[in-house]
């Protein structure tokens, strides 16, 4: 059996064969590495595939949060509502830029922002809020629309862990996650369901003017050459990377669908041991399995992470210390209790190998071992 890894690129790239070489290749010949015409191909390509959006490549997802609240002209003092059970990013951009973050406890279903948590932190400095649809799956976006309506804010999804997940409405209409607010951000990191071999970004929306303003910013504020109309950024996608994700892409919902039937299998094996929660299908979101993660509820996490890695099963722990108590971002209005939700889900998940490659050996062998542990 070939060696467990959390995320499989070298199968992936034996996938690929020789159409990575060949798109690779074309970029090497015209030698366009910045702004050459993959990228302008991808945005265009990537925005029909989300619904007919403006799609403002950048150089990764941490880039795509800070230039939509740069773009939506957000200023030191103002106030961003963030949940306190996500990666830094979400609200690392946010300090940089020296805003409030205000927290927001999360589900311990579907790990989620609650809605009903965003009126106790809303200040009136409060100008956005910023929903992460984490581990593959939506938040509950017309709770938060709804809210964020009332009290005129805008929403920037980070949609970096759910690009090419839909939000089901009522009616049974869907959308692709990061176009249903004001802004969407994702990340094209390596182990993303759609990534490249380095690191990229994009930001996405349906206001022309705004994604012109967006490009702006991201080019050192500049729209023609040595004229530069604001303070901007140096954020760009490369010409290489741009055109891995042009060949990767239409490839994304087929991957989706993989991860999906590896989560059902992992499921069913799962079915019945007590001290697990297996990953909850909420009904409002299509679910890619960005992670497939577990609650592990007899407080055995560490050690049946350790076990995992004793059988050569690699197992991840996203994350081990809720944003509200680490120290960069700690303040003494949210003491430890703040966010019970947020720090009992951080004692308690746990990923595991999660890709389109894994083979039904590799899932049993993984599934069995679990098994093996609470038994």
């Amino acid at each position: 059996m070939r060696p467990i890894k959390m995320v499989d690129l070298g199968l992936e790239r034996t996938f690929l064969g020789p159409r990575l070489e060949a798109a690779l290749q074309e970029v090497l010949e015209h030698t366009q590495y910045i702004k050459g015409p993959e990228v302008s191909r991808f945005a265009e390509e990537l925005g029909a595939y989300l619904g007919g959006v403006e799609v403002v490549p950048c150089a990764n997802g941490t880039d795509a949060l800070q230039l939509a609240l740069m773009a939506l002209d957000l200023k030191p003092g103002d106030g961003v509502i963030v949940p306190a059970f996500t990666y830094v990013a979400t609200a690392e951009v946010a300090a940089l830029l020296r805003l409030n973050v205000y927290w927001v406890d999360v589900s311990l279903d579907h790990f989620n922002l609650l809605p009903e948590q965003l009126e106790a932190a809303w200040r009136p400095e409060v100008k956005a809020i910023v929903p992460v649809h984490l581990f593959g799956q939506a938040a509950p976006m017309q709770g938060i629309l709804s809210f964020a309506q009332e009290k005129h804010l805008y929403v920037i999804e980070d949609a970096a862990q759910a690009l090419g997940a839909s939000y089901i409405f009522p009616d049974g209409r869907t959308q692709k996650l990061g176009t249903l607010g004001d802004i969407g951000c994702t990340s094209f990191f390596p182990s993303k369901n759609l990534g490249c071999y380095g690191d990229g970004g994009a930001i996405f929306t349906r206001d022309p003017a705004r994604a012109k303003r967006l490009a702006r910013i991201a080019n050192h504020g500049q729209d023609t050459l040595y004229e530069f109309a604001e303070v901007g950024v140096n954020s760009r996608l490369d010409s290489l990377q741009a055109a891995i994700l042009r060949l990767k892409l239409p490839y994304l919902d087929a991957f989706n669908e993989r991860r999906r039937a590896v989560a059902d299998m992992y499921d069913s094996y799962f079915a019945g041991i007590a001290a697990l929660q297996t990953p909850i299908r909420i009904s409002w979101s299509t679910h890619i399995f960005h992670q497939y993660t577990l609650r592990v509820l007899d407080g055995r996490r560490d050690a049946l992470r350790a076990y995992l890695h004793e059988k050569g099963i690699p197992a991840m722990v996203y994350y081990p210390k809720p944003l509200h108590l680490q120290p960069a971002y700690f303040r003494p209005e949210y003491p430890a209790g703040s966010f019970p939700n947020a720090e009992r889900l951080a004692k308690e998940v746990i990923s595991l190998p999660m890709h389109p490659f894994l083979s039904e050996d590799q899932i049993a062998y993984i599934a069995e071992t679990v098994r093996a542990f609470f038994r």
